[in-house]
């Protein structure tokens, strides 16, 4: 088992010597749709969430879209076709801010990286929900410097204004027996420094989005390191599902204390019923959210809230 790397030690002192609100515990916030606490007091913009399924392997309809902000994949094929400067050049020229997707707490089989960390122990229990997806050892080193910083490099020389960090739950998901001597807290904290050393790492170079697991801004540093959050299935559960389980409440309370603290949250549900997509962008517009409702498959270009 390898140390911590410098740069997430270097995060997580950094951030102990500072003071941040994440620590206080975001659950309590009950303030409601519509209130005087909402941080906007227009609707907000939509979004496009697109990572398959590009016409012709090209960006032309991503740049056609009516959303002013885009997240895609940091390649067309999900493996080593990476995404041009040129590209995302075109894409800016559209109007669009463009955020590169991909995930830091797991890896899928068809990445690049996969042969570099298959049959090592950085690879950890499979994801049940996603037969080629493992979670993995996202705090050692190794993890770094063969996944994390070369993908922050490549979106860095495409050009892209910010990262869309995928899989922050695997904290919740990985299988203890593999990693004895962690426990979820020990785990979460790890996932926060992984996120406060790619803030470190791309010094404002890039903007750090998160998705989901919102309940981190209690991890010292962490809301001080992201400058928004990605946030799926706050009213619909994968598909027109109404979300009304407890996590549902806890989570949307804890994007609203992200948002007060003036940070981007780029939110999506996965509905195809009209009216439940109806509902969930009025929810994006009372919340002050920007919002998507999509395919769960995320495969084609979806129409913007109105």
């Amino acid at each position: 088992m390898l140390a911590l790397p410098l740069l997430l030690a270097a995060g997580a002192l950094a951030a102990c010597t500072q003071e941040s609100d994440a620590g206080e515990p975001a659950a309590e916030d009950t303030a409601g749709p519509g209130t005087e606490d909402t941080a906007a007091a227009e609707a907000p913009e939509s979004w496009l969430y697109q990572l398959t399924g590009y016409e012709n392997d090209a960006l032309d309809a991503v740049a056609a879209a009516p959303q002013p902000t885009v997240v895609i994949d940091l390649a067309r094929d999900g493996g080593e076709d990476y995404f041009t400067a040129d590209e995302i050049a075109a894409l800016h020229d559209a109007g669009k801010t463009v955020y590169a997707y991909f995930s830091m707490g797991s890896i899928e089989t068809y990445r690049p990286e996969y042969g570099a960390v298959a049959g090592t122990d950085l690879v950890l229990n499979q994801w049940g929900d996603w037969p080629d997806e493992y979670f993995v050892r996202y705090w050692d080193q190794r993890w770094w410097d063969l996944v994390m910083q070369p993908r922050l490099d490549q979106a860095l020389a495409a050009g892209f204004d910010g990262v869309y960090l995928d899989v922050t739950n695997a904290y919740e998901e990985i299988d203890l027996a593999l990693v004895p001597g962690e426990t979820r807290e020990t785990l979460a904290r790890k996932m926060a420094d992984l996120v406060i050393a790619a803030d470190a790492y791309t010094a404002d170079r890039l903007a750090i989005l998160p998705q989901n697991s919102p309940e981190l801004i209690e991890q010292t540093g962490y809301l001080d390191a992201i400058d928004g959050i990605g946030i799926e299935d706050l009213w619909f559960l994968d598909t027109d599902i109404p979300c009304t389980e407890e996590w549902c409440a806890e989570n949307l309370a804890n994007t609203r204390a992200v948002r007060d603290a003036g940070k981007t949250v780029l939110a999506v549900d996965y509905a195809a019923d009209p009216a439940n997509r109806a509902a969930a962008c009025a929810h994006y517009a009372e919340e002050g959210f920007a919002g998507a409702v999509a395919g769960v498959d995320l495969d084609a270009v979806h129409e913007p809230c109105q």
